[in-house]
């Protein structure tokens, strides 16, 4: 089997996730909540012996690819093909609470490469971006659908594209002679509407706008905050979890959540007695986000934007812990 992607960060979750030394290191369950290729989870697998595993995944087709690649640990690894919000809001019942819960909010570069579905620019592909191919919306819906106005917004919000409205206006301009189609065509568009200096930038002009479809395709982003707040109550007490994030949209989120889990006391200013029990609910044992070294972004340019945040359950957390987390 080829393996596509290389799992970011891979030193550092091993190192920060590490199970070893802790009462839960003769048996320890983690949750990959991000499945993919398999990648982080085979090497937790080899490393830890007392280790299993659940597996998420929206999108079958990979995950399937990862139960082949992680067959050979039987019964240590199962699978959950879902999207992690859905996961963790409904906690199974047949499963003990993780000692140990991952995140990574990659995309992982099997779906640029081999899945077929528009998610890069390089290639000319069917303009879908779904990760589960049950959900309703696809990035064509949003390109040829969206009033001017709310795909301009759409651009600027989710892709941080300086040039939103201006490549909404061509957009639109484009698709009253057919729809379009494929992400070849959409790229071509966007090279198009950009001045020529803005072209030959360090990303290519369509790379933001095509982010900000597949965020608000796959509901990235409004997914996060509930995942976040239910993971962590599913966590055991003296469990870890950590994120690893690849924009700041999503990096705000889930540092406003750990730096608020991490605070003795998060009640608003007017609230005169504290009501949310004046401890921390976690340590934060990242106290600032856990960078690629350069000699792996040499090797694995995909990770230069990867960041790693770690937390430690102390106690759950409460409603008031969410104030400050941005939600989309």
């Amino acid at each position: 089997m080829e393996i596509v992607h290389t799992p970011v960060l891979l030193n550092e979750c091993l190192k920060y996730l590490s199970p070893v030394g802790e009462p839960f290191e003769s048996h320890c369950l983690m949750i990959d909540s991000t499945l993919g290729e398999g990648g982080h989870t085979y090497n937790f697998l080899k490393k830890f012996p007392g280790l299993s595993v659940v597996g998420l995944d929206a999108d079958a087709v990979i995950q399937s690819r990862a139960k082949e690649r992680l067959a050979e640990f039987g019964d240590r690894v199962h699978f959950f093909n879902g999207w992690f919000n859905e996961f963790y809001d409904n906690y199974p019942e047949e499963y003990e609470k993780p000692d140990l819960i991952l995140f990574d909010l990659g995309i992982s570069v099997f779906h640029y490469e081999k899945a077929e579905r528009g998610f890069s620019f390089r290639h000319d592909e069917k303009l879908d971006m779904r990760l589960n191919a049950n959900s309703e919306t696809s990035a064509e819906n949003l390109v040829n659908d969206l009033p001017e106005e709310k795909l301009a917004d759409l651009i600027y919000l989710y892709g941080e594209e300086k040039l939103s409205r201006r490549i909404a206006k061509a957009i639109v301009e484009a698709r009253s002679g057919g729809r379009i189609e494929s992400s070849k065509a959409l790229a071509e568009i966007i090279w198009n509407a950009v001045p020529a200096n803005y072209r030959y930038g360090n990303i290519h002009p369509a790379t933001r706008t095509f982010q900000a479809l597949r965020i608000a395709v796959n509901s990235e982003l409004k997914r996060l905050p509930d995942a976040l707040q239910n993971a962590f109550r599913d966590l055991k007490v003296g469990g870890k979890m950590g994120v690893i994030t690849f924009h700041s949209l999503e990096d705000r989120i889930v540092k406003n959540y750990f730096r608020n889990l991490g605070k003795q006391c998060v009640c608003p200013p007017e609230v005169a007695v504290c009501r949310c029990g004046g401890h921390a609910c976690a340590e934060l044992i990242t106290r600032k986000p856990v960078v690629p070294s350069d000699e792996e972004i040499k090797v694995n340019s995909p990770s230069r934007s990867a960041k790693l945040r770690v937390i430690r359950k102390i106690k759950d957390d409460t409603e008031y812990h969410l104030a400050g987390v941005i939600g989309y």
